[in-house]
């Protein structure tokens, strides 16, 4: 061909359809990948978010429960997976924060094998006492501990749970001594703490709001930035000890290397699923809070936190084999 030739061909190359048209997304059904159980928050927010965005793209979004090794199965299994915009990953700050730093051959890297669509949600945690425990503030509960080291013990969901790192980093900025009671479960801790068997636990708010106001707990702090709406009155770590931040996360990831107009078309159809007031009722119903971000947003936030809990993980010696 010369060149007059091809210079008369190349606005037919620009026609939609020229030569080799691109499939559009989605030309078939989606998969959400939830790697925690059915029933869970994680799974409540996956499949309003599975709905909403089904009916805005036109496929179904089909949610898939690979619940397992907290998370890490799930996580992994989308780390793998194409990244054709057919597969994406309701995370959290325990897959994409902690998970990885607790062992010595971890399975996928947190940062390098996703592309960031949105930070979804906060989860709230609550550090709450025994009503039997004598301190009402934290500087209160701080000085008893280191009164009486024995009786110190704090329960929390798992070991590497964001509630259990609250524990350590308490410990660490505020030098008291106590003792690390894991549990299988955010639930049969709570019913210890209730019943004796420990004197306080850091839990989801959603899960002992009932007994603070019942009186059966006492709430004592939170662990983020900002003050939970649910219980005003009580203050954050960071009122005591500055730049105390611990949160509990859920956010949206497909595999690395997702095309950019694929990424920004699902973060923009994931955000709008949950920002109405419909959806953000339903999830603070749940205990969640709405957080909605841009891509790199939460790419930001998962930066800091890998680093930041890597290195708590790493002085605590709570890393694995």
């Amino acid at each position: 061909m010369n060149r007059r030739d091809l210079i008369q061909t190349l606005p037919l190359l620009a026609l939609p359809g020229a030569l080799t048209a691109q499939p559009s997304w989605p030309d078939r059904p989606v998969r959400l990948v939830v790697p925690y159980p059915p029933g869970a928050s994680t799974d409540a927010l996956g499949r309003m978010v599975a709905q909403k965005v089904s009916a805005a793209i036109g496929q179904p979004v089909v949610v898939e429960n690979r619940a397992g090794a907290s998370g890490i199965i799930g996580t992994e299994h989308v780390s793998r997976a194409a990244p054709d915009g057919y597969t994406f990953l309701l995370g959290t700050d325990s897959t994409h924060a902690s998970s990885t730093h607790m062992t010595a051959t971890p399975s996928y890297h947190p940062i390098r094998d996703f592309t960031p669509l949105t930070l979804a949600a906060a989860n709230p945690i609550v550090l709450v006492t025994h009503p039997g425990v004598p301190a009402r503030t934290l500087p209160e509960l701080v000085e008893w501990l280191r009164r009486n080291p024995d009786k110190g013990g704090f329960g929390s969901s798992g070991a590497g749970s964001p509630h259990h790192l609250s524990g350590e980093l308490l410990r660490e900025r505020s030098g008291a001594s106590f003792v690390h009671v894991p549990y299988k479960g955010g639930a049969p801790a709570i019913a210890d703490l209730i019943g004796g068997q420990i004197s306080m636990v850091f839990a989801s708010a959603i899960t002992i709001l009932p007994h603070v106001q019942s009186g059966r707990l006492r709430a004592i702090a939170v662990t983020s930035a900002s003050r939970y709406p649910g219980l005003p009155d009580v203050a954050t770590i960071g009122e005591t000890y500055a730049g105390f931040e611990m949160s509990s996360w859920l956010a949206f990831f497909a595999p690395a290397n997702l095309p950019a107009p694929i990424q920004m078309r699902l973060s923009s159809e994931i955000r709008r699923a949950i920002s109405d007031q419909e959806s953000r009722d339903k999830l603070a119903a749940g205990g969640l809070i709405v957080v909605a971000s841009d891509p790199a947003e939460l790419a930001g936030v998962v930066e800091r936190e890998f680093s930041a809990r890597g290195r708590l993980i790493r002085e605590a010696g709570l890393r694995g084999s």
